[in-house]
Protein backbone atom coordinates (compact mmCIF):
# COMPACT_ATOMS: atom_id res chain seq x y z
CA UNK A 1 0.00 0.00 0.00
CA UNK A 2 1.44 3.21 -0.71
CA UNK A 3 1.22 6.48 1.35
CA UNK A 4 -1.26 7.87 -0.82
CA UNK A 5 -3.71 4.93 -0.28
CA UNK A 6 -2.87 5.11 3.67
CA UNK A 7 -3.66 8.96 4.43
CA UNK A 8 -6.94 10.71 3.01
CA UNK A 9 -6.48 14.48 2.53
CA UNK A 10 -7.80 16.72 4.85
CA UNK A 11 -5.81 17.87 8.37
CA UNK A 12 -5.80 21.86 9.58
CA UNK A 13 -2.35 23.55 9.81
CA UNK A 14 -1.58 22.80 13.42
CA UNK A 15 0.79 20.95 15.37
CA UNK A 16 -1.01 18.98 17.76
CA UNK A 17 -1.40 15.91 19.77
CA UNK A 18 -3.06 14.44 17.80
CA UNK A 19 -0.30 15.03 14.95
CA UNK A 20 0.05 11.37 13.49
CA UNK A 21 -3.71 9.88 14.56
CA UNK A 22 -5.10 12.24 12.27
CA UNK A 23 -5.16 12.85 8.54
CA UNK A 24 -2.32 15.04 6.43
CA UNK A 25 -3.75 17.56 4.97
CA UNK A 26 -3.02 18.56 1.20
CA UNK A 27 -1.94 22.29 2.46
CA UNK A 28 -2.95 25.56 0.11
CA UNK A 29 0.02 27.46 -0.16
CA UNK A 30 0.57 28.38 3.48
CA UNK A 31 4.06 28.84 3.81
CA UNK A 32 5.71 32.52 2.39
CA UNK A 33 6.25 32.99 -1.36
CA UNK A 34 8.65 35.69 -2.30
CA UNK A 35 7.24 38.82 -4.04
CA UNK A 36 8.76 39.75 -7.37
CA UNK A 37 12.09 41.37 -7.16
CA UNK A 38 11.67 44.98 -6.15
CA UNK A 39 8.22 44.28 -5.58
CA UNK A 40 7.56 45.14 -1.79
CA UNK A 41 8.52 44.35 2.01
CA UNK A 42 10.76 41.19 2.71
CA UNK A 43 8.46 38.61 3.27
CA UNK A 44 8.38 37.23 6.92
CA UNK A 45 8.90 33.51 7.44
CA UNK A 46 6.98 31.75 10.33
CA UNK A 47 9.29 28.50 10.99
CA UNK A 48 7.22 26.78 13.41
CA UNK A 49 4.29 26.63 11.62
CA UNK A 50 6.94 25.74 8.48
CA UNK A 51 8.65 22.92 10.81
CA UNK A 52 5.01 21.61 11.57
CA UNK A 53 4.05 21.72 8.09
CA UNK A 54 7.10 19.35 7.65
CA UNK A 55 6.44 16.95 10.13
CA UNK A 56 3.10 16.61 8.46
CA UNK A 57 4.51 15.78 5.55
CA UNK A 58 5.66 12.51 6.67
CA UNK A 59 2.83 10.67 7.10
CA UNK A 60 3.58 10.45 3.16
CA UNK A 61 6.31 8.34 3.85
CA UNK A 62 4.69 6.26 6.51
CA UNK A 63 3.25 2.13 6.22
CA UNK A 64 0.46 2.00 8.90
CA UNK A 65 0.60 -1.59 8.34
CA UNK A 66 4.84 -2.12 8.45
CA UNK A 67 5.06 0.47 10.59
CA UNK A 68 8.45 1.68 8.94
CA UNK A 69 8.99 4.95 6.96
CA UNK A 70 9.40 3.87 2.61
CA UNK A 71 11.63 4.61 0.24
CA UNK A 72 9.53 7.67 -0.97
CA UNK A 73 6.00 9.20 -0.93
CA UNK A 74 5.48 6.73 -4.01
CA UNK A 75 6.40 3.51 -2.98
CA UNK A 76 5.94 0.76 -1.18
CA UNK A 77 9.47 -0.53 -0.41
CA UNK A 78 10.52 0.27 3.25
CA UNK A 79 13.38 2.93 3.43
CA UNK A 80 16.01 0.68 4.91
CA UNK A 81 17.63 0.73 8.61
CA UNK A 82 20.21 4.28 8.30
CA UNK A 83 17.09 6.55 7.05
CA UNK A 84 14.29 5.08 9.56
CA UNK A 85 16.85 6.09 11.90
CA UNK A 86 17.25 9.55 11.48
CA UNK A 87 13.57 9.59 10.93
CA UNK A 88 13.52 8.59 15.00
CA UNK A 89 15.62 11.51 15.26
CA UNK A 90 13.31 13.80 13.39
CA UNK A 91 10.46 12.39 15.59
CA UNK A 92 12.37 13.61 18.46
CA UNK A 93 13.10 16.88 17.26
CA UNK A 94 9.13 17.48 16.80
CA UNK A 95 8.33 15.72 20.64
CA UNK A 96 10.83 18.54 21.85
CA UNK A 97 8.75 20.86 20.56
CA UNK A 98 5.66 19.73 21.46
CA UNK A 99 5.53 16.41 23.57
CA UNK A 100 2.48 14.14 23.05
CA UNK A 101 1.59 10.85 23.85
CA UNK A 102 0.60 10.46 19.54
CA UNK A 103 4.05 11.40 18.82
CA UNK A 104 5.77 8.89 21.52
CA UNK A 105 3.10 5.93 20.27
CA UNK A 106 4.78 6.75 16.62
CA UNK A 107 8.38 6.38 18.06
CA UNK A 108 8.02 3.64 19.94
CA UNK A 109 5.54 1.69 16.86
CA UNK A 110 8.56 2.64 14.62
CA UNK A 111 10.99 0.92 16.52
CA UNK A 112 8.71 -2.47 16.56
CA UNK A 113 8.96 -2.00 12.98
CA UNK A 114 12.55 -1.43 11.99
CA UNK A 115 13.42 -4.55 14.37
CA UNK A 116 11.03 -6.62 12.69
CA UNK A 117 12.37 -5.26 8.72
CA UNK A 118 15.95 -5.57 10.22
CA UNK A 119 15.65 -9.50 10.74
CA UNK A 120 14.18 -9.30 14.07
CA UNK A 121 17.55 -7.00 15.43
CA UNK A 122 18.73 -3.93 15.81
CA UNK A 123 22.61 -4.79 14.84
CA UNK A 124 23.60 -4.22 11.15
CA UNK A 125 25.86 -5.28 8.97
CA UNK A 126 26.96 -1.51 8.78
CA UNK A 127 28.57 0.40 11.86
CA UNK A 128 27.71 3.72 10.42
CA UNK A 129 23.90 2.41 10.42
CA UNK A 130 23.71 1.39 13.72
CA UNK A 131 25.76 4.67 15.24
CA UNK A 132 23.10 6.52 14.04
CA UNK A 133 20.35 4.26 15.40
CA UNK A 134 22.22 4.57 18.52
CA UNK A 135 22.41 8.25 18.28
CA UNK A 136 18.44 8.40 17.43
CA UNK A 137 18.18 6.21 20.86
CA UNK A 138 20.15 7.91 23.05
CA UNK A 139 17.84 11.15 22.06
CA UNK A 140 14.73 9.54 22.41
CA UNK A 141 16.10 7.81 25.73
CA UNK A 142 16.35 11.58 26.82
CA UNK A 143 13.36 13.26 25.83
CA UNK A 144 11.01 10.25 27.13
CA UNK A 145 12.71 8.71 29.77
CA UNK A 146 11.94 5.46 28.74
CA UNK A 147 14.61 2.73 29.02
CA UNK A 148 13.88 0.59 25.98
CA UNK A 149 15.45 3.37 24.26
CA UNK A 150 18.53 3.33 26.44
CA UNK A 151 19.04 -0.97 25.91
CA UNK A 152 18.77 -0.42 22.16
CA UNK A 153 21.22 2.24 22.58
CA UNK A 154 23.93 0.03 24.85
CA UNK A 155 23.47 -2.66 23.16
CA UNK A 156 24.47 -1.01 19.43
CA UNK A 157 27.27 0.57 21.24
CA UNK A 158 28.86 -2.91 22.33
CA UNK A 159 28.86 -4.33 18.96
CA UNK A 160 30.30 -1.04 17.40
CA UNK A 161 33.19 -1.06 19.54
CA UNK A 162 34.15 -4.62 18.25
CA UNK A 163 34.67 -2.58 14.37
CA UNK A 164 37.90 -0.90 16.24
CA UNK A 165 41.05 -2.58 14.88
CA UNK A 166 44.80 -1.68 14.96
CA UNK A 167 44.76 -1.72 11.24
CA UNK A 168 45.05 1.44 9.45
CA UNK A 169 46.68 2.57 12.72
CA UNK A 170 42.96 2.51 14.15
CA UNK A 171 39.69 3.42 13.26
CA UNK A 172 36.07 1.71 13.15
CA UNK A 173 35.23 -0.34 10.02
CA UNK A 174 32.44 0.55 7.70
CA UNK A 175 30.95 -2.66 7.72
CA UNK A 176 31.45 -5.90 8.74
CA UNK A 177 33.76 -7.46 5.85
CA UNK A 178 36.16 -4.84 6.60
CA UNK A 179 37.02 -3.29 3.22
CA UNK A 180 37.10 0.29 4.67
CA UNK A 181 37.55 2.45 7.16
CA UNK A 182 35.39 5.74 6.89
CA UNK A 183 34.02 8.96 8.20
CA UNK A 184 31.28 7.68 8.34
CA UNK A 185 31.79 4.83 10.52
CA UNK A 186 33.70 6.84 12.90
CA UNK A 187 32.53 10.11 13.47
CA UNK A 188 29.17 9.56 14.28
CA UNK A 189 30.78 7.05 16.67
CA UNK A 190 32.59 9.64 18.60
CA UNK A 191 29.83 12.06 18.52
CA UNK A 192 27.70 8.57 20.33
CA UNK A 193 30.64 7.84 22.71
CA UNK A 194 30.97 11.43 24.41
CA UNK A 195 27.18 11.80 24.04
CA UNK A 196 27.23 8.83 26.52
CA UNK A 197 29.85 9.77 28.55
CA UNK A 198 27.93 13.05 29.20
CA UNK A 199 24.35 11.15 30.04
CA UNK A 200 26.17 8.00 32.27
CA UNK A 201 29.76 9.39 33.19
CA UNK A 202 31.69 6.51 32.32
CA UNK A 203 35.02 7.12 31.85
CA UNK A 204 35.57 4.08 29.27
CA UNK A 205 33.25 6.47 26.94
CA UNK A 206 35.29 9.42 26.84
CA UNK A 207 38.40 7.20 26.06
CA UNK A 208 36.17 6.21 23.19
CA UNK A 209 35.44 9.29 21.84
CA UNK A 210 39.20 10.85 22.15
CA UNK A 211 40.63 8.21 20.55
CA UNK A 212 38.03 7.64 17.13
CA UNK A 213 38.43 11.49 17.09
CA UNK A 214 42.15 11.70 17.30
CA UNK A 215 42.28 8.54 14.45
CA UNK A 216 40.02 10.24 12.11
CA UNK A 217 41.68 13.49 12.68
CA UNK A 218 45.22 12.39 11.71
CA UNK A 219 43.98 10.06 8.81
CA UNK A 220 41.05 11.31 7.06
CA UNK A 221 41.57 14.94 7.40
CA UNK A 222 42.94 18.16 5.90
CA UNK A 223 44.27 20.54 8.70
CA UNK A 224 45.07 23.06 6.16
CA UNK A 225 41.66 23.40 4.64
CA UNK A 226 39.21 21.79 6.91
CA UNK A 227 38.33 19.39 4.34
CA UNK A 228 37.08 15.49 6.24
CA UNK A 229 37.64 13.02 3.72
CA UNK A 230 35.57 9.65 3.59
CA UNK A 231 37.79 6.72 3.52
CA UNK A 232 40.78 4.84 3.61
CA UNK A 233 40.40 1.22 2.04
CA UNK A 234 42.17 -1.53 3.90
CA UNK A 235 45.36 -1.00 1.58
CA UNK A 236 45.54 2.28 3.30
CA UNK A 237 44.57 4.25 0.19
CA UNK A 238 42.55 7.37 0.70
CA UNK A 239 39.49 8.46 -1.43
CA UNK A 240 40.99 11.83 -2.09
CA UNK A 241 38.16 12.72 -4.12
CA UNK A 242 34.48 13.04 -2.44
CA UNK A 243 33.11 15.82 -0.79
CA UNK A 244 30.85 15.56 1.58
CA UNK A 245 28.59 17.61 3.47
CA UNK A 246 27.99 14.75 5.61
CA UNK A 247 31.30 14.24 6.77
CA UNK A 248 31.80 18.08 7.25
CA UNK A 249 29.14 17.21 9.40
CA UNK A 250 29.90 14.63 11.33
CA UNK A 251 33.38 16.34 11.97
CA UNK A 252 32.33 19.50 13.32
CA UNK A 253 29.50 17.79 15.77
CA UNK A 254 32.06 15.15 17.03
CA UNK A 255 34.79 18.05 17.76
CA UNK A 256 31.75 20.25 19.54
CA UNK A 257 30.89 17.19 21.80
CA UNK A 258 34.71 16.76 22.97
CA UNK A 259 35.14 20.87 23.25
CA UNK A 260 31.69 20.91 25.51
CA UNK A 261 32.93 17.98 27.79
CA UNK A 262 36.75 19.42 28.09
CA UNK A 263 36.34 22.69 27.13
CA UNK A 264 39.71 22.80 25.16
CA UNK A 265 39.64 24.94 22.21
CA UNK A 266 41.63 23.13 19.92
CA UNK A 267 38.23 21.41 18.98
CA UNK A 268 36.25 24.31 19.20
CA UNK A 269 38.67 25.20 16.34
CA UNK A 270 38.28 22.24 14.60
CA UNK A 271 34.73 22.55 14.46
CA UNK A 272 34.67 25.56 12.75
CA UNK A 273 37.45 25.02 10.37
CA UNK A 274 35.31 22.23 8.75
CA UNK A 275 32.14 23.83 8.94
CA UNK A 276 34.16 26.86 7.13
CA UNK A 277 35.24 24.75 4.68
CA UNK A 278 31.45 23.30 4.06
CA UNK A 279 29.51 27.12 4.16
CA UNK A 280 32.55 29.31 2.64
CA UNK A 281 35.39 27.23 0.20
CA UNK A 282 32.56 26.98 -2.49
CA UNK A 283 33.13 23.25 -2.60
CA UNK A 284 30.14 22.09 -1.10
CA UNK A 285 27.55 25.05 -2.14
CA UNK A 286 26.14 27.34 -5.00
CA UNK A 287 25.38 30.97 -4.32
CA UNK A 288 25.75 29.77 -0.35
CA UNK A 289 22.80 27.56 -0.85
CA UNK A 290 24.34 24.19 -0.33
CA UNK A 291 24.40 22.02 -3.27
CA UNK A 292 22.80 18.91 -4.65
CA UNK A 293 24.16 15.90 -3.16
CA UNK A 294 21.51 13.85 -4.91
CA UNK A 295 18.55 11.05 -3.41
CA UNK A 296 18.85 7.52 -1.92
CA UNK A 297 21.66 8.20 0.63
CA UNK A 298 22.90 11.18 -0.46
CA UNK A 299 19.55 12.72 0.27
CA UNK A 300 20.07 12.74 4.08
CA UNK A 301 23.42 14.38 3.72
CA UNK A 302 23.02 18.22 4.15
CA UNK A 303 20.37 17.72 7.01
CA UNK A 304 22.98 15.68 8.81
CA UNK A 305 25.37 18.84 8.40
CA UNK A 306 22.54 21.54 9.05
CA UNK A 307 21.75 19.16 12.44
CA UNK A 308 25.30 19.55 13.50
CA UNK A 309 25.61 23.46 12.60
CA UNK A 310 22.66 24.20 14.80
CA UNK A 311 24.30 22.52 18.06
CA UNK A 312 27.46 24.90 16.86
CA UNK A 313 25.92 27.52 16.43
CA UNK A 314 23.51 27.00 20.46
CA UNK A 315 26.54 25.62 22.29
CA UNK A 316 29.90 26.20 20.86
CA UNK A 317 30.39 29.96 22.24
CA UNK A 318 31.15 31.19 18.91
CA UNK A 319 32.31 34.60 18.15
CA UNK A 320 29.32 37.32 17.57
CA UNK A 321 30.45 37.44 13.95
CA UNK A 322 30.85 33.57 13.06
CA UNK A 323 28.01 33.03 14.88
CA UNK A 324 25.81 35.57 12.78
CA UNK A 325 27.60 34.31 9.69
CA UNK A 326 26.25 30.42 10.27
CA UNK A 327 22.99 31.79 11.13
CA UNK A 328 22.58 33.74 8.20
CA UNK A 329 23.80 30.92 6.51
CA UNK A 330 20.49 28.46 7.54
CA UNK A 331 18.79 31.82 7.24
CA UNK A 332 19.13 31.58 3.43
CA UNK A 333 19.14 27.68 2.56
CA UNK A 334 15.67 27.73 4.80
CA UNK A 335 14.24 30.55 2.48
CA UNK A 336 15.68 29.16 -0.27
CA UNK A 337 14.09 25.40 0.22
CA UNK A 338 10.63 26.79 1.43
CA UNK A 339 10.07 29.44 -1.40
CA UNK A 340 12.20 27.45 -4.35
CA UNK A 341 12.41 24.36 -3.90
CA UNK A 342 9.09 22.79 -1.65
CA UNK A 343 5.95 21.33 -4.01
CA UNK A 344 3.93 23.12 -1.69
CA UNK A 345 0.32 21.21 -2.35
CA UNK A 346 2.14 18.69 -0.60
CA UNK A 347 5.58 19.98 1.16
CA UNK A 348 7.53 17.96 -0.58
CA UNK A 349 11.66 19.03 -0.76
CA UNK A 350 13.79 18.69 -3.45
CA UNK A 351 17.45 17.24 -3.20
CA UNK A 352 18.09 20.45 -4.60
CA UNK A 353 17.22 23.59 -2.55
CA UNK A 354 17.02 25.82 -5.01
CA UNK A 355 14.86 24.24 -7.50
CA UNK A 356 11.18 22.82 -7.71
CA UNK A 357 10.84 19.00 -6.77
CA UNK A 358 7.88 16.94 -8.51
CA UNK A 359 5.46 15.08 -6.84
CA UNK A 360 7.94 12.23 -5.80
CA UNK A 361 10.40 12.46 -3.75
CA UNK A 362 12.54 10.23 -1.21
CA UNK A 363 12.73 9.40 2.58
CA UNK A 364 15.65 10.65 2.69
CA UNK A 365 15.65 13.83 0.57
CA UNK A 366 12.52 14.76 2.81
CA UNK A 367 13.98 14.04 5.87
CA UNK A 368 16.91 16.84 5.07
CA UNK A 369 14.01 19.29 4.41
CA UNK A 370 12.76 18.22 7.91
CA UNK A 371 16.08 18.35 9.51
CA UNK A 372 16.30 22.07 8.32
CA UNK A 373 12.97 23.12 9.19
CA UNK A 374 13.31 21.84 12.55
CA UNK A 375 16.82 23.88 12.96
CA UNK A 376 15.30 26.92 12.14
CA UNK A 377 12.56 26.81 14.46
CA UNK A 378 14.77 25.66 17.10
CA UNK A 379 16.42 28.94 16.15
CA UNK A 380 13.71 31.11 16.39
CA UNK A 381 12.43 29.86 19.56
CA UNK A 382 15.82 30.68 20.75
CA UNK A 383 15.24 34.24 19.43
CA UNK A 384 18.59 33.92 17.34
CA UNK A 385 16.28 34.90 14.11
CA UNK A 386 13.01 36.55 13.49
Amino acid sequence: MKPADIFKISIPLFFSASLFTSCLKEKDDDGPVPPPSGSGPAVNYDWIKVADSAQLSMNYFWSASDKVYLNSNTSSAWGNYWPNAHALDVLVDAYLRTPSPALKARMDDLMTGVRVKNGNTWLNYYYDDMEWMALACLRAFQATNDNAYRDITNTLWTDIKKGWSADLGGGIWWRKDNPSKNAPSNLPAAILAARLYKQFNNADDLDWAKKIYAWQKTVLYEAASGWVYDNIDKTGNKNLSWKFTYNQGTFLGAALELYKITADATFKNDAIKATDYAVSSGQLTSNSVLKDEGGGDGGLFKGVFVRYLTKLIIDGDLPADKKQTYISFLLKNGQSLWSKATNKSLILFNTAWDKMPGNSTDLTTQLSGAMLMESLATLKKLNLID
